[in-house]
């Protein structure tokens, strides 16, 4: 048996959350099952546990959570075998296929990567998939030039997940970086976590006709999009990178 927070949907496409403990036969395919040790909340998780499931979800029952990090418990698969620690995010996982909200999990061998020597499960779900997306940004800002010499680095969404710990890392790696948010008496946090300036969201909300403005911004990590991914394009220093993610 495992426990999990399962989605169902009744005929009259009502959606129901609730914490229910299944036989394991209805774990979906797959070539390893994994004993979750510790899973995240992100914001795509919560528009999976919204009433008609953010769009995202297709089939109901369903497990949510789009990462984990356990112990192998049963393995087809060459690569882990019992007692191995591993993680998952991505893969449309915890949308498409029954995610991390479980004690257990089924999935493909090709989804899982080993938990990092020098890393607990606990620590690896700490960083979570928000930390993995901002990590990815940044090397691919460096991976295009981008080094602290080159001038300030903008981050978006700066007090949400990816966010705050991309303007956490990159000050520790010696940017400069100027953080974006709507969020009223966020600054001692967003300060404390290594920005040295404070960017109002309505700042760059505002439409205007000019397609370029100063040049400002060496990079951006973006976790907004829309507008004020605009506006900061239009920023841009000459040879600059913006790194955008959030859903496609």
């Amino acid at each position: 048996m495992f426990r999990a927070i399962l989605l169902e949907k009744d005929d009259e496409g009502l959606v129901t959350t609730r914490l229910q403990e299944l036989p394991k036969s209805r774990l979906p395919e797959g070539d390893v099952t994994v004993a979750i040790e510790y899973t995240t909340v992100n914001y795509k998780d919560g528009l999976c546990l919204s009433p008609n499931g953010g769009g995202l979800v297709r089939t109901y029952p369903h497990v949510g959570g789009i990462d984990f990090a356990g112990t192998v418990e049963a393995s087809q698969d060459g690569r882990y075998k019992v007692g191995d620690k591993v993680v998952l995010t991505g893969w449309r996982v915890g949308e498409v296929h029954w995610g991390g909200f479980a004690t257990h999990a089924r999935v493909k061998a090709d989804w899982l990567v080993p938990l990092p020597k020098g890393l607990t499960t606990r620590q690896a779900m700490a960083v979570g998939t928000a930390g993995l997306t901002a990590m990815l940004s940044l090397m691919t800002l460096e991976a295009h030039g981008l080094t602290p010499e080159k001038g300030e680095v903008l981050v978006t969404g700066a007090k949400g997940g990816v966010g705050s710990v991309a303007v956490a890392i990159l000050a520790n790696l010696g940017y400069q970086v100027a953080a974006v948010t709507g969020s009223t008496g966020s600054s001692p946090y967003l300060e404390e976590l290594g920005a040295s300036k404070i960017i109002a969201r309505e700042t760059l909300e505002e439409v205007i006709k000019r397609p370029m403005e100063s040049a400002l911004w060496a990079g951006c990590i973006d976790a907004v999009g829309g507008q004020i991914l605009a506006r900061v394009l239009g920023q841009m220093a000459y040879g600059g990178t913006v790194a955008s993610v959030g859903n496609a």
